[in-house]
């Protein structure tokens, strides 16, 4: 295994080495964006013709218009993560075992170029999802295939550490199909980061995981004999979650196989189920993306592999709970979507139509209109912004 790996990191390593090479030219001239622009960064799978790793855009969040600036070459880059003082991009390699790992980029804003730094295994396959810490010092990835998590400690260049631990699960589901073994597929921290929260989708559970202010040497930065399941409905396939900004005093859960959002109050750790709610009325089973506007008024989760959109929620201000007041048809198979950080945009990555369309949100009713500015690249499946 460790031949295995040695040699993914120096292919890795060689692949970064032609990246430079291959901006070399595009990073001659600095940046300038209007006071009113942000740095779009978009994730992509690269195993079809076309994409090639991550690609970073201009964005207008006035307008909703973009244009390209820069790329960086990466392996099925599919989800990313930046840390807070904007220096640092993570991106999974969603890969198989041998294959999969983290790639870490240092991000220039004066030219908006992503600079490799290292990539280092998850020893786990199927890498999903990462999040990182408001210290920028560890990192942590959900694993589909290999149903665990992988933990990782960053250093002060930005660069990643071996992988300090990886934390296996068990367990099933009532869908001899997608859940015959865990599947983790999202990790994060809750606001104030006392506890780490991971969703399984194979074993209908969200895990929570205490995090220690001072972590073993080689341990990660949760106590992992702290590790509590709360137990979801049989079939819900937990997928992404997301918190209320008001102080994440609700919690939003949305299962793939289920198609239903479950609600929480959320008090330091501890979950009150008071409403579950539909969003995918065909029952598809391919829910995946769930997100809160900025201004905590609307939810949004988006469906897949049927009447393929975006279901749209207004939030109750006094209690969380959700009340569907539309839907929007999206381009085929929205895996991700990001809201624009002054709440005016709601852009789709449209995996299967090879574009990312932007959409504008209506401040009253919180429904969508397609602007009709779509952003081609091939096989988007992560959108983040990062200011200039």
């Amino acid at each position: 295994m460790f031949n295995k790996i040695a040699t993914m990191t120096l292919a890795f390593s060689l692949l970064f080495s032609c990246s430079e090479n291959k901006q070399e030219d595009k990073r001659k001239d600095d940046v300038k964006l209007a006071d009113n622009e942000m740095f779009l960064l978009i994730g992509t799978y690269t195993s079809k013709e076309g994409s090639e790793g991550v690609y970073v855009h201009r964005f207008d969040t006035e307008t909703g218009t973009s244009d390209s600036i820069s790329l960086a070459e990466a392996i099925n880059p599919s989800y990313l993560a930046i840390s807070s003082d904007e220096k640092f991009v993570y991106a999974v390699g969603e890969n198989n075992k041998d294959e999969a790992g983290v790639y870490s980029f240092s991000f220039d804003k004066k030219n908006g170029s992503l600079n490799p730094i290292n990539f280092q295994s998850t020893l786990s396959s199927g890498p999903c999802y990462i999040v990182i810490d408001q210290n920028g010092r560890n990192i942590h990835t959900a694993n589909y295939g290999g149903g665990s998590i992988s933990s990782f400690q960053l250093n002060n260049d930005g660069s990643i550490a071996t992988v300090k631990s990886v934390m296996s699960f068990e367990g099933s589901g009532p869908d001899s199909t997608r859940q015959k073994k865990p599947h983790l597929h999202s990790v994060m921290y809750s606001p104030d980061e006392r506890y780490l929260f991971a969703t399984d989708l194979g074993s209908d559970k969200l895990y929570r995981l205490t995090v220690t202010d001072t972590p073993f040497e080689g341990q990660p930065n949760f106590d992992e004999t702290s590790l509590k399941e709360f137990i979801l409905p049989p079939g819900t396939g937990a997928r992404h979650l997301d918190f209320h900004p008001e102080g994440g005093k609700y919690l939003y859960l949305l299962g793939e196989l289920s198609g239903e959002i479950l609600v929480y109050d959320y008090n330091r750790g501890d979950l009150i189920h008071k409403q579950t709610i539909v969003a995918d009325s065909v029952g598809a089973r391919g829910s995946a993306d769930i997100h809160v506007s900025p201004n905590g008024k609307f939810l949004y989760s988006s469906n897949r592999l049927e009447s393929d959109g975006i279901a749209i929620f207004s939030i109750n201000p006094e209690n969380g709970m959700l009340t569907k007041v539309g839907y929007q048809l999206t381009a085929r198979h929205p895996r991700n979507f990001v809201i624009s950080p002054n709440g005016k945009f709601l852009l789709v990555a449209g995996r299967d139509d090879n574009k990312i369309q932007v959409f504008e949100i209506n401040g009253e009713s919180g429904l969508l209109t397609d602007t009709n500015q779509d952003i081609m690249v091939s096989k988007p499946v992560c959108l983040k912004f990062i200011s200039q």
